[in-house]
């Protein structure tokens, strides 16, 4: 038990599935886990454990920004066993080729957080994707006619920045395919304890074209992405 997870010792599997919506998680457990149980409630944010395909996998809720996924991510690795950890949500296209509803499969995360400045001082930590996940999240994308982009992605902290897309130009440039709010956090802190950790998100707007998926165009892809999270998460 932690200050923000009431689960047991032995209640998550090693892998764990990382919406941020408390509420996604309840729907990934109950749509596609076998025998699901709840095993936090701890602020509302949702953690269930069942099986994929007979193989054990747990969902846990994060909360939205890289904090919040901080808390979340330590603990399950630290006091809970977590060795892979998969981010599944949801990511605005910066590039005019990213279109919505596809797959982003993120192997680098810039970022504008101070939290990696103040821990690496002079160096500019560069976070990423653990590479044997990534090759089965591509691997098994690929074998299932997704339409997915592989490349890096930038973890903001700021969703109404003052200055709209135009802060995101830069990255644009350099070919980063789009940008959510917690995936650099993520990729370090898995890091620093030596575990696996990948991001899957579907394009759920443009910055470019100013599109927006409706709820039910979302939900589709929601569908598709878990299952992709699900199999590279399990091996099954």
């Amino acid at each position: 038990m932690t200050p923000h997870i009431e689960a047991a010792k032995g209640d998550y599997a090693e892998a764990i599935l990382l919406p941020g919506d408390p509420l996604r998680a309840k729907w990934v457990a109950e749509t596609f886990l076998e025998n699901p149980r709840l095993v936090n409630r701890v602020r509302n944010c949702f953690g269930y454990t069942g099986t994929w395909r007979g193989k054990p996998v747990s969902v846990q809720a994060t909360g939205m920004g890289q904090p919040s996924l901080g808390i979340y991510v330590h603990e399950l690795i630290t006091e809970y066993g977590a060795r892979s950890l998969i981010r599944i949500g949801t990511c605005g296209a910066l590039i005019p080729e990213v279109k919505l509803r596809d797959i982003v499969i993120a192997t680098t995360a810039s970022t504008d957080s101070a939290m990696n400045r103040d821990i690496f001082g002079m160096y500019s930590f560069a976070p990423t994707a653990d590479f044997t996940l990534l090759r089965k999240a591509v691997d098994t994308a690929e074998a299932s006619a997704l339409a997915c982009h592989i490349g890096g992605i930038v973890s903001s902290d700021v969703f109404y920045h003052p200055d709209g897309a135009k802060v995101y130009e830069v990255l644009a440039a350099h070919g980063i395919l789009g940008v959510e709010m917690e995936t650099a956090a993520l990729y370090t802190i898995a890091a620093r304890h030596r575990v696996r950790a990948l991001t899957l998100c579907a394009v759920s707007d443009s910055l470019v074209t100013h599109e927006k998926l409706d709820p039910a165009a979302r939900q589709t892809s929601l569908t598709e992405l878990v299952e992709l999270a699900l199999t590279v998460a399990t091996g099954a």
